[in-house]
């Protein structure tokens, strides 16, 4: 039971709530944002002092039932009740280190789909595997280092200047956000991995923007179903992204691909055809 951040993310999803959302009057004295703390614990069938407690992280483990409640009175998400029950210690966890070993069929497979810019992403967004036509699109990621190969650290580098997006892609700030809702859940699950910690502390230590997205404690957003990336040889290309779930390994692999005959198409047939090493000498 992560009492701290059950904490925090219960203090976060009380407080994005309005009375009128769980069908409560608002009222005219109202000082602080969200419901009230009493509300939460009616709606829940839970004691105010229990709840209390709860926030301060100064409770005892709640049992699922209870929990079950509380994610209905603050009217949680399928992701954000998940979360809930990580946190508070009664969901299993895989608390070892975040895979970074790459399954060789999957490897065998991302060189077999020509036309995909694939790649492979730990849980922390480590670029582990990618076949020629995402070096092409994305960079060269053989000839970064491991640190380098990080897309949260793209997204947030270090520095006090605004963050550019990462590869020219067009969602920038969505992907920001994207970012630091999967990171919370790798925490949720990889507490005891030192390089998880060690990310999240650099991130948030670095970067205000990160800082400030990870104190919403959000945990889910839409799926992103297409990606634009803005090519310095072969201009935007709108492309269809799916991700998918290893879940064996808690990696993701990612699938960037364009409606066969369209325009996006034949850009990724050039760059498949100029290769990584065409692209950066601008051929």
């Amino acid at each position: 039971m992560d009492t701290t951040e059950l904490a925090a993310f219960l203090r976060s999803r009380r407080e994005r709530l309005r009375p009128e959302d769980v069908g409560l009057p608002s009222g005219p004295r109202r000082r602080t944002p969200g419901l009230r703390r009493e509300e939460v614990a009616v709606l829940a069938h839970i004691s105010t002092e229990y709840f209390v407690r709860l926030e301060q992280g100064r409770a005892p483990r709640p049992s699922a039932e209870v929990l079950a409640g509380i994610a209905g009175a603050l009217r949680l998400t399928a992701a954000e009740s998940e979360h809930l029950h990580v946190l508070a210690g009664t969901a299993s966890l895989d608390s070892g280190p975040v895979g970074r070993a790459v399954r060789p069929s999957i490897l065998a497979m991302i060189d077999r789909m020509p036309q995909t810019a694939a790649i492979v992403l730990s849980a922390t967004f480590e670029v582990l595997a990618w076949n020629d036509l995402a070096a092409a699109l994305m960079e060269d990621f053989g000839a970064v280092d491991p640190d380098g190969r990080n897309l949260a650290r793209r997204a947030f580098p270090s520095g006090p200047l605004p963050s550019e997006p990462p590869y020219g892609i067009a969602d920038g700030a969505e992907f920001q956000h994207h970012v630091v809702m999967q990171l919370r859940t790798t925490l949720a699950r990889h507490a005891a991995d030192p390089t998880v910690t060690a990310l999240i502390d650099e991130l948030r230590d670095g970067n205000a923007e990160f800082a400030r997205l990870w104190d919403q404690h959000d945990v889910q957003g839409a799926p992103v179903l297409t990606k634009t990336f803005h090519h310095p040889v072969v201009g935007p290309v709108t492309v269809d992204c799916d991700s998918l779930a290893l879940v064996d390994q808690d990696q993701f692999l990612v699938l960037y691909t364009a409606p066969v005959g369209s325009p996006d198409a034949d850009a990724l047939a050039l760059l498949g055809v100029l290769g990584a090493e065409g692209v950066l000498s601008g051929a």
